[in-house]
């Protein structure tokens, strides 16, 4: 079993379930976790199954282990605060999604960042991104190239320089519960591949008011993966394109951006909670 790197920041009734991305970690979610704590909400980062160890750690997993870990870090949390939201990055955008298709009365709302049913951004490389919906699945049926990987490459999905070095160098030092594995493993991309259709279907089930921030200029994700979401979920929907970031837009330079949105939002469809039941939040705004 992996070493546990999930965090909870107690606070109000309000919760935030954060949710990292494929091969990530909970620590990419660190900053905004810290804001929202700060603006009173009781927060939880769960860690997906299978990640923050090895290759192996990971490829043992499919896409219903990692919805699971969802399921079970929303269970925890309910059990301590009075209203859900839920709130993920890239793949883990894609599994808020489906976590509110499928419990919408546990739900408030959901904030999806740099939603992710593609790797269909500039820097994917054009025969990786036409090849890989259908390679990738015949790799897994035929049950080849179980230890093959497509390896992250410059900008690492952050338009920051200082920043892209710091976190080039961990995730290049072999700790993946720092900033993540090196790469992609071929089985794991074939499970997101399988996730991501499966929640492409549920869209349209979706009532629950959505947030959507997503880079303009995304490396990994183009922005039509969160048009998409915006075009087909049934309920309230806000779509913010920042201007000054990569798809790791929870540490890139419009973080302080996205931290005021997200709160805003919380802070919208939170209206139903007493205001002195949740203090901070008007404060951080």
């Amino acid at each position: 079993m992996n070493a546990r790197h999930d965090y909870l920041l107690p606070g109000g009734r309000i919760g935030v379930l954060l949710i990292h991305g494929l091969t990530g970690t909970p620590n990419e979610m660190r900053g905004v976790a810290r804001e929202f704590h700060r603006a009173g909400c009781t927060v939880y980062a769960l860690q997906l199954a299978g990640h923050c160890g090895s290759v192996e750690d990971l490829i043992a997993t499919r896409w219903q282990d990692w919805y699971q870990s969802v399921v079970d870090g929303a269970e925890k949390l309910l059990k301590q605060v009075d209203s859900l939201f839920v709130c993920g990055l890239s793949m883990g955008a894609v599994l808020a999604l489906k976590y509110a298709a499928s419990w919408p009365d546990n739900v408030a709302g959901v904030l999806a960042y740099s939603v992710t049913f593609r790797y269909d951004g500039w820097s994917i490389p054009p025969l990786s991104r036409f090849a890989a919906p259908w390679l990738l699945p015949l790799a897994g049926m035929l049950n080849v190239g179980r230890r093959k990987m497509f390896n992250e490459e410059p900008p690492y999905g952050i338009r920051n320089e200082l920043l892209r070095k710091k976190i080039a160098d961990k995730m290049l030092s072999g700790n993946s519960a720092a900033a993540g594995l090196p790469g992609n493993p071929w089985p794991s991309l074939n499970e997101f591949l399988l996730l991501s259709r499966n929640v492409r279907r549920k869209l349209h089930h979706i009532h629950t008011p959505c947030l959507l921030l997503h880079a303009a200029d995304d490396d990994i994700s183009h922005r039509r993966n969160a048009e998409l979401v915006r075009d087909r979920v049934g309920g309230p929907v806000e779509m913010v394109l920042l201007a000054n970031s990569y798809h790791m837009i929870t540490i890139d330079n419009d973080r302080q951006e996205l931290f005021e949105r997200s709160i805003a939002f919380i802070r919208r469809y939170s209206s139903g909670i007493e205001s002195d039941i949740f203090p901070a939040l008007s404060e951080a705004l």
